[in-house]
This record gives C-alpha cells, structure tokens and sequence, in this order.
C-alpha cells in the first residue's frame, strides 16, 4: 500500500491500481471473519440507526451472507423481539421451539403462529410431545374458544430421533407430506424441531451467515444509557450474536468502562465498539478487549459532525491508521460511513477494513423501516442520522456523557428509493468482485496485502464519473444524489 497517500484522503480522492490478473469474478470469495467465531460470507454490515434496520432488512441481509444491526430507538424489550424474529425466521433444527399444551385455547394457538409468521405448534405436556396444532388444523374452525386438545393432530405422530440430519429430516418430510418434523429422545421428550420452510431456505440460501445452531445472524446497537446492562441482558437472552456499542465519540473513559462491563457480565457476546478514527483511539478500544471496532467520524451522508465541531479525520486515513494497529492484534476494522457505490467498498476493504457498515445505501431500500415517500414524481424513504434533533430528543439526557445532546449533528432527509435489498446487494457484490479482479485479488486478505492506491485529481475524479452526456435511464448502481 502507497505510505505516501496517508495525508487526507477520502474515498473520492483514490482509485486503486489494476494489475496484472487471473481472477475471473465469479472466483472471488468475498468471506470476511468479523470474529474467530462469526463468518460474513458478504462483507456487508448494516447500520444500527431507527430508518436503516429492524427485523425485515436483518433478515435477508443475514440470508444474503452479511449481517444486520438492529436499532437501540425502541424499548429494550422492542429491541429484544426484533432480534428474536431474526433468530426464529430461520433454523436448522430448532433447539427451542415454541410449544403449548393441550389446555391453551385455540385462538391462543392463533395469535403465536400468527405473531412468528409459522404453521404449526407442538403440543407438550409434562415435557412430552402429546400433539401439534397447525393451520391445517383449525383452517375451518369456528370456534376459536376450543381447547388445543380439540383439534390438534392427536398420536401417532411423524417424529424423528435426535442426532437426524437435514437430509435425513428432508427424506422424512417428502415421505410422509408433513411440514413439520418433531425431534424427540427415547422418552417421548420433545427436544427439537425441524421445518420444511427451513430446508427450503437452506437450499434458496445458501451462503446465509448462521451461528452455530443454524439460525441467522443479527446484531443490536447499544448505547451507554442508565439501562445498557438491561438491554444487554434481554438481547442475550434472545441469542443476539453481536452487540455494537455506538457512541459519538468513543476515546472517553465511560466507553472503556461500559466495554469493562459487557465484556465481564456478557463473555459470549461478540462486541464492536466505536466510532474512533485514529490509531491511538484504535488502541484504546482494543486494550479494552472488543472484537471489532467501527472506524469513522463524520463521513456519513447524514452527519454534519464535521460541519458543526470542527472534529474528524479523513475515511481512508482514518481505515489505514486503524487498519494497521488493529492487524497486530487480529481486530477487525469496520468502515462506517460515506459509503456510496460498489467501488467505494472496494476501497474500504483495500485499505484495511474486514467489512463496511451501511447506511445510507441500506436506507432507500424497501425492506427498510424508513417511510416512503413520494415528491416530485419520484419515490424515496426517509434517511436520518443518529445524531440528529428529532432523533436526540427521542432519547434526550439517556448518554451518560453527552452534556449537549440538543446540539444537532445530522440531518435528516430523503434517499432514492433502491427498491428490494436482495438485488441491491448483487449489484454491490458484482461489482466489489469485479474491482477485486481487476487488482488481481482472489479474497479480501490478499486485497489487504496487494492493493496499491493512487491519488486523484479533481479532474480525474470528474473523468470518472459520466461526462459530455444526458442520461436519459438510471442504472441500478450509480446515481449522483
């Protein structure tokens, strides 16, 4: 990597060098350890804010390889649900599957399916699997008021022994035109559960980030509030893999201390911490034992962070100089921020960075909680920054160092509308695999190793956008909002 390029530069000021290559791009394997523990088949994290993601995007940004990182503006028992829809939407066998017993009401057994978007509900009495309720089941009730033991499918029942693999569950299923497959031990116990849903997806997905237990991967954003431990507590419970620790500026002794605390209270969870943008705050962070920390200070669309405090470093100085310290320690570097195009991934991850977390990108897409709207003629979704007025407000006086949190650092505003996040995540890996190529690079570690950069002009950079033309249709990966 050019040393020369580390004086202030931004993704806009650098492109990186072809070279000679026998990479084609459909060989390019974009895997990425975010930790020992959890693999990114995509290097592509979400952004923890309230108009980038919830449940919906997690969910098939984890099928689709990556991670999602869901938002801290709701309760921590809000928070809590959407995580634990991430993790139930998809299982290989299900270890802890929903079940009621022969007593509950009928509408009970409604509301649950209803709720968890499932067919079906084992019945269990006294631990034992006495039954299952599925929509089969009560399509022509009427009378919701019945008891379960009314009208679930009663014994013998189509089960399987622990230790059957998919493929075995999947022999079972076709054979007997079941789509649910208790697990049981020798004493009728019921222990687990397998789907056909869940089959289906593991072929429709298959580079999808699980854990180990075959469920999706999610994470959760958590700021350092008076009830942190809390939230922390309620997201582990509902098996949250990661925790990202988001504060504005993460060289402060109250997020070392509050690192101190989830590290020994929760030593299972992965945890990112950031943002930070130099070498030294780098240092600190990793001191302190996080897996990941998120580098970037004010380069995203929606922050004036830079604007209004006069505080910052350049992205692509900031990712080298945390790059760097963070190699020695085998910490992942996270770029976060001023990401607005395929190339721009290709140069985060060029200059050190394991993944990139997005926001804005993520933001226009229709799996996002941001309200569409249209103007003139136009569709987009609303996209504000976590820093902003109205979104400080909403968690006014709860940063425990945050004197001034009515001073504003963001905007809010509207982003085009991208349409389903599944085909905007091929034309961001399509064309990161195509820049790799062209640098010769078959993964991201040799990209970390062989990619050089050179410095652009503002004329160059021109060049490299369309010019002497009227675009008369858009592409589905370059705009210039």
């Amino acid at each position: 990597m050019n040393e020369h390029l580390r004086e202030g530069l931004a993704y806009d000021d650098v492109l990186i060098i072809p070279q000679l290559s026998n990479v084609q791009p459909s060989n390019v394997d974009t895997v990425v350890d975010l930790t020992p523990d959890i693999k990114l088949n995509i290097p592509f994290i979400s952004s923890g804010m309230d108009t980038v993601t919830e449940a919906k995007l997690a969910i098939v940004l984890a099928r689709y390889g990556g991670l999602g990182i869901i938002h801290s503006n709701m309760s921590p028992h809000a928070q809590a649900e959407e995580v634990d829809r991430v993790k139930r939407s998809e299982h290989g066998v299900i270890s802890d599957p929903f079940y009621l017993s022969p007593n509950h009401y009928v509408h009970e057994a409604d509301k649950l399916m209803e709720k968890y978007r499932i067919s079906g509900v084992p019945i269990v009495e006294h631990d034992k699997l006495v039954g299952i309720i599925t929509n089969r089941d009560i399509r022509f009730e009427a009378d919701y008021g019945k008891k379960v033991y009314e009208v679930m499918t009663k014994p013998p029942l189509v089960t399987a022994p622990v230790g059957t693999t998919l493929e075995q569950a999947k022999t079972i299923l076709v054979k007997h035109r079941v789509e649910k497959l208790p697990i049981v031990d020798e004493k009728g116990n019921l222990k687990g559960l397998i789907t056909v849903k869940d089959i289906n997806k593991s072929i429709k997905y298959p580079h999808s980030a699980k854990d180990a237990s075959g469920r999706l991967l999610v994470g959760a954003a958590v700021h350092i509030r008076d009830n942190f431990q809390e939230r922390i507590q309620l997201l582990a419970k509902r098996k949250v893999d990661v925790i990202a620790l988001d504060v504005f500026h993460a060289q402060a002794e109250e997020v070392i201390n509050a690192i101190h605390v989830i590290k020994s209270d929760f030593p299972q969870l992965a945890v990112i911490a950031g943002n930070v943008a130099t070498a030294s705050a780098a240092k600190i962070l990793i001191d302190t034992g996080v897996d990941a920390i998120k580098v970037g200070v004010g380069p995203s669309s929606v922050s004036t962070k830079r604007v209004v405090t006069g505080i910052g470093v350049p992205q692509i100085t900031a990712i080298m100089d945390c790059a760097k310290l963070a190699k020695e320690t085998n910490t992942s570097v996270i770029a976060d921020g001023g990401i607005r195009y395929s190339g721009d991934i290709t140069k985060a991850l060029a200059a050190g960075a394991t993944a990139c977390m997005m926001g804005n990108i993520f933001a226009g897409c229709e799996e996002s909680p941001g309200k569409t709207e249209l103007f003139q003629g136009k569709k987009y979704k609303v996209y504000r920054g976590i820093e902003t007025y109205d979104y400080e407000n909403s968690n006014k006086n709860e940063n425990l160092f945050e004197s001034q949190p009515e001073i504003s650092r963001g905007i809010e505003g509207r982003t085009t509308y991208k349409g389903e996040l599944g085909d905007v995540l091929q034309q961001l890996l399509g064309g990161l695999k195509i820049g790799m190529s062209y640098a010769g690079c078959a993964n991201v570690t040799e990209l970390h190793r062989r990619a050089e950069f050179i410095k652009v002009t503002s004329a160059g950079l021109r060049e490299g956008h369309p010019h002497n033309i009227q675009i008369i249709k858009e592409s589905p990966n370059y705009n210039l909002m």
